[in-house]
């Protein structure tokens, strides 16, 4: 058993894991997070991203111990209380999901996305990005949809913050 310690959406969290737990079980089994989602268990469904010190990762590609000492933030810490992130709410808007077991993935690879590129997106630059998400419900186009009204309103508001 190994002792892990991270912060998870703000919370400094402890547990003691086998060595081969991945981050996935962890946030859901140790932490009670079930909005990671384990779609696929080889890394590509994308239905486990969270961020890493601020990077998407697949949660289903890292052990636990590996997180020791980082910042992970699941799809339940992206909110501010009631009010929805700009993503999130995007999403609901532009109908941007259908079963939603892929949404809390393609949502934190999104977050990820607007952070990288900003207003830069285009529709072949998110659907590029995306390829390691799969959705089985839609044809993606309401998902592009709504990441680019979320990074356009992101935009806005970084601009309207300077």
């Amino acid at each position: 058993m190994a002792r892990v310690t991270m912060t998870v959406n703000g919370k400094k969290v402890s547990a003691d894991v086998e060595h081969r737990t991945l981050l996935v079980h962890y946030l859901r089994e140790a932490q009670g997070l079930t909005g990671t989602h384990v779609g696929c268990d080889t890394s590509q469904c994308g239905a486990c991203v969270v961020h890493v010190n601020g990077k998407a990762v697949k949660s289903c590609t890292m052990l636990a111990a590996q997180a020791d000492g980082a910042t992970v933030t699941t799809i339940e810490g992206l909110a501010n209380g009631p009010e929805l992130h700009p993503v999130q709410a995007a999403f609901r808007e532009h109908h941007g999901l259908q079963c939603g077991f892929c949404t809390p993935g393609m949502i934190m690879a999104a977050v990820d996305m607007i952070q990288r590129h900003g207003a830069n997106l285009d529709e072949a630059t998110i659907r590029h990005e995306l390829e390691g998400n799969i959705c089985r419900c839609t044809g993606y186009h309401n998902i592009v949809k709504a990441i680019k009204a979320a990074a356009d309103q992101m935009a806005g508001l970084r601009t309207a913050a300077e």
